[in-house]
């Protein structure tokens, strides 16, 4: 036996041990929008940059690497964040539409986290309807949650999902505002013997667009540059998708985006698509700048605590969002627009200034390249790889993903979004639009007429040519429907399950 002297000395050393390898992870504060595009990021260039609503963020991507083709799985909300939060494609998670919900034992990222020996936090929107009980502290929005004065169901307040505390002020208080004094809070009151994981996640800027007063006349005087394909769609689309999405313009009768502006209906057809316009990207850029200004305030708050270069800074977004890009609003499609999204990194430790990359990369890879950071193991049952040797400036490995996969569920529900699945690479993107419901809860019972759609990157970034019929591409076409297939194979989203589906595949595959 050790004497009493001597096996206190070496547990006092253990525990400093432990304490100095805590201490030693970095921390983690993962910031994530709701429906940001990435082309809505200043640093990311396009028409919005000259009204660039996101000087913070910019000075992150000058700070550290933005990652230029990260794209989605699903662009709907619910199960991109269960995907973030499993490392699971939606097929896999069991969460293919806002129906879905990821229980406390599935809260996988969390819990792995955690386990590490780090402190724990969700703040913000969750919408996984579970309580997010994995984290070690949680303030949640309840569902999509309100703009202004917000409800947030917060951890120690009572049992879930009565635990509901309001935040308000004299003076309408806003979401963003309140997300960010709760993480500050959070923040100031940590364990600060362990790092920290912070998920900080904003609403905005989700529809209906609604801003801080604050910014009220932001924008006021200033014309915000239309996407040409707005108004010009000389070959876009396809037989599957003629009637389809909500519209800026008149064009969608039953819902577009002069409804929600209160735009006079009076108006003739070119009137009405440029005051929809102009009234949507404004409040949309507002949110936006809200939510630049408040990373400011995480960004000051560690910087004051000398915490800012040991902390992985992640700005991303659930999903992308179309900005009148093909006369569309919202998400859900497999389009460009909706299909990407922003993601920065910066850790002075291992991520270059004003460093870029454009591998391939999607949402499924997020929760190992994360568990990566804390130093842990991703799991067999986690399908996607850790991107963290291509921020660290690697080249991607060898063996490193060429195309990503795409599939919505939600046939026709809400913004008349067709069913589909297809895949990007860097030069083509193939969709095919089934256009049947299948077990997706929820979705229109209607089947909508199939089609196919081929776009080519290199020549047509902004995707105003079906190339599909064209002769001159049939050999893509048949490498690209092969690589679909073997790649619905390796994820393991085969159609065999569908008879309806694979009768419908049999009868367009070819067509």
């Amino acid at each position: 036996m050790l004497p009493k002297t001597l096996f206190l000395l070496l547990f006092s050393l253990s525990t400093v041990t432990t304490l100095a390898q805590q201490q030693s992870k970095p921390n983690i504060l993962f910031m994530m929008a709701d429906d940001h595009a990435a082309h809505a990021v200043g640093a990311y260039g396009g028409r919005l940059a000259v009204v660039n609503p996101t000087p913070i963020l910019d000075r992150l991507v000058a700070e550290g690497m933005r990652l230029d083709n990260v794209f989605v799985t699903n662009s709907i909300c619910t199960p991109s964040r269960a995907t973030l939060m499993t490392g699971q494609y939606s097929h896999v998670n069991g969460v293919t539409t806002l129906s879905g919900r990821i229980e406390p034992e599935r809260q996988h990222l969390a819990r792995l986290i955690k386990d590490a020996g780090y402190e724990t936090a969700m703040i913000g929107k969750w919408h996984l309807k579970e309580e997010p009980a994995a984290f070690d502290y949680y303030a949640v929005l309840p569902g999509q949650g309100s703009y202004f004065n917000p409800i947030l169901r917060v951890d120690g307040e009572g049992e879930w999902p009565n635990n509901a505390v309001r935040y308000a002020g004299y003076d309408s208080k806003h979401s963003s505002d309140v997300v960010t004094d709760l993480s500050l809070e959070w923040l100031k009151e940590r364990d600060t013997s362990k790092p920290f994981f912070l998920m900080h996640h904003f609403k905005a800027p989700h529809d209906n667009f609604e801003n801080a007063e604050r910014y009220d006349w932001l924008y006021e005087d200033i014309e915000i540059p239309e996407p040409i394909s707005l108004r010009f769609q000389p070959d876009f689309g396809s037989e599957a998708t003629a009637e389809a999405g909500t519209s800026v313009s008149k064009r969608n009768t039953r819902r577009n985006m002069g409804h929600h502006m209160f735009v006079d209906q009076s108006l003739d057809s070119s009137a009405y698509t440029h005051v929809s316009y102009q009234r949507y990207m404004k409040k949309y850029l507002r949110t936006i700048k809200g939510i630049d200004d408040n990373i400011g305030r995480l960004l000051d708050h560690l910087e004051e605590t000398g915490e800012l270069d040991n902390t992985i800074i992640i700005y991303t977004s659930d999903q992308g969002f179309m900005l009148g890009e093909h006369d569309y609003i919202d998400k859900r499609w497999m389009y460009e627009e909706s299909l990407r999204v922003p993601f920065i990194v910066r850790y002075p430790d291992y991520v270059a200034t004003s460093s870029t990359s454009d591998a391939i990369i999607n949402n499924v890879d997020f929760a190992p390249t994360l568990l990566e950071m804390a130093g842990v193991q991703k799991p067999d049952f986690m399908q996607g790889d850790s991107f963290l040797s291509i921020i660290q400036g690697e080249r991607p490995p060898a063996d490193w993903k060429t195309s990503t996969y795409y599939r919505y569920w939600m046939h026709m529900t809400h913004h008349d979004n067709p069913a589909h699945y297809g895949i990007r690479t860097k030069d083509f993107k193939l969709i095919f639009y089934y256009g049947l419901p299948l077990d997706a809860p929820g979705a229109l019972e209607a089947a909508t007429q199939p089609g196919w759609e081929l776009y080519d990157l290199r020549t047509d970034p902004q995707e105003l040519r079906n190339v599909y019929n064209n002769s001159d591409y049939a050999e893509v076409v048949q490498q690209l429907k092969k690589e679909l297939l073997e790649l619905k194979a390796e994820i393991g989203d085969t159609d065999d399950k569908y008879p309806t589906l694979m009768e419908r595949r049999q009868q367009y595959w070819d067509m």
